[in-house]
């Protein structure tokens, strides 16, 4: 509400002719923090298709001894050979459910990307103080991003990025035994690693997902300041 030239207040309705989508990350670039656990469907979740059976299945008695080890109070750190007993199974019970999934619906890498990065258009801005540099980076799949307005030519193009359609490879990476890699065409790659979140045993761990390298289409902007 203004006041107008009578002392009267006077309602002025604001029209926005475009939004802009922005993702603000503060010192670290995390894609997803996404978890793993006896109840959660990550299928379902992550790209609409419930874990199968044989999924289920081999978790369940990793999960069970997470459960018992809980129920006794044990700390992560007290665990021996977490590797061969816990991040190991979990991740190929992970890997195995992501390819029979791929196997049944040809739109599951679209459908992984998209739960991962969103299915909006927006520009993800990241600040790395030690380094004193703000990066942007630009995730135009709809091309919505940077448009000309009624009296303005934009400054630049922003590219349109190409959602994947085909799964190359889901495998650990080499000399790892808590990350797995995935590699889709049109650029995109990604890393998955397993990781307990808190101090004591829980049935549920968790996913730090980063990017290996994005499509060439996503520009990348750095802006140093002092």
């Amino acid at each position: 509400l203004k006041k107008n030239g009578t002392g009267h207040n006077t309602q002025h309705q604001v029209c926005l002719q475009s939004e802009i989508g922005l993702s603000i990350k503060h010192n670290h670039d995390a894609v997803k923090h996404s978890r793993l656990s006896y109840k959660l469907d990550f299928g379902n979740e992550w790209f609409d298709m419930p874990c199968s059976d044989e999924y289920w299945n081999a978790v369940e008695p990793i999960f069970n001894f997470l459960k018992q080890e809980k129920d006794n109070g044990t700390k992560w750190s007290e665990i021996g050979n977490k590797s061969q007993n816990v991040y190991i199974p979990l991740l190929q019970a992970f890997i195995d459910e992501v390819n029979r999934a791929n196997e049944k619906d040809n739109t599951m890498p679209r459908k992984m990307i998209e739960y991962l990065i969103g299915i909006e258009d927006y520009y993800k801005v990241v600040s790395k103080d030690s380094k004193r540099l703000t990066m942007i980076h630009t995730f135009n799949m709809h091309d919505t991003l940077n448009k000309p307005a009624k009296n303005k030519v934009s400054a630049i193009t922003v590219p349109i990025v190409k959602l994947p359609t085909r799964l190359v490879a889901l495998e650990f990476k080499p000399n790892s035994d808590n990350t797995v890699e995935m590699y889709l065409d049109n650029g995109w790659q990604l890393s998955f690693r397993i990781h307990n979140a808190s101090t004591k045993v829980e049935p549920s761990l968790k996913f730090d997902v980063q990017f290996i390298s994005m499509p060439i289409e996503v520009l990348n902007i750095e802006c140093k300041w002092n």
